[in-house]
């Protein structure tokens, strides 16, 4: 069984489903689970001369925060081991799907779970995914779990 998960969140629905069965399987096998925050520092570069990029980046860094305490809320209330960490994307070039797969090589993780919000046609190729992006070059077995538009239950979540 695996011994190192790693969830990725971004406190969407999908990525709070993807935490749940995380958290499940953290809890069945007794493994430890890291749950990571991406802070996309390239929107440095895209909103340069509109906001202060510094204030921008720092509300990110907030918005992370927040998100992996309630994720450790969640850990800590099943029983389960593990934390949250907060990473950011080092270069212009570097992408959120390619800070995972490094965080992956880094961390020694053994099985990654991804959320995805199941997007198709045009939306998909407007707005991309990360999930897919990430399955593309993983060097670990993925879970993916797909999301629901709306907010999950806090009951299922916990669960």
């Amino acid at each position: 069984m695996y011994k190192k998960i790693m969830v990725a969140v971004d406190g969407s629905a999908s990525s709070k489903q993807a935490l749940a069965e995380a958290v499940k399987m953290a809890v069945a096998a007794d493994t430890h689970v890291s749950v990571v925050y991406v802070v996309d520092k390239s929107v440095l570069f895209t909103y340069a001369g509109r906001f202060d990029p510094h204030s921008l980046i720092e509300e990110i860094r907030d918005d992370g925060r927040k998100v992996l305490r309630e994720a450790e809320q969640i850990i800590a209330l099943a029983g389960a081991k593990g934390e949250g960490e907060l990473v950011e994307t080092e270069t212009i070039g570097e992408d959120i799907a390619e800070r995972l797969q490094r965080y992956v090589k880094e961390c020694g993780i053994e099985l990654a779970v991804v959320g995805t919000h199941g997007r198709r046609g045009i939306r998909r190729v407007l707005l991309g995914s990360v999930a897919e992006r990430f399955v593309r070059g993983a060097t670990c077995p993925v879970l993916l779990v797909r999301g629901d538009d709306g907010d999950v239950p806090a009951s299922a979540a916990a669960a």
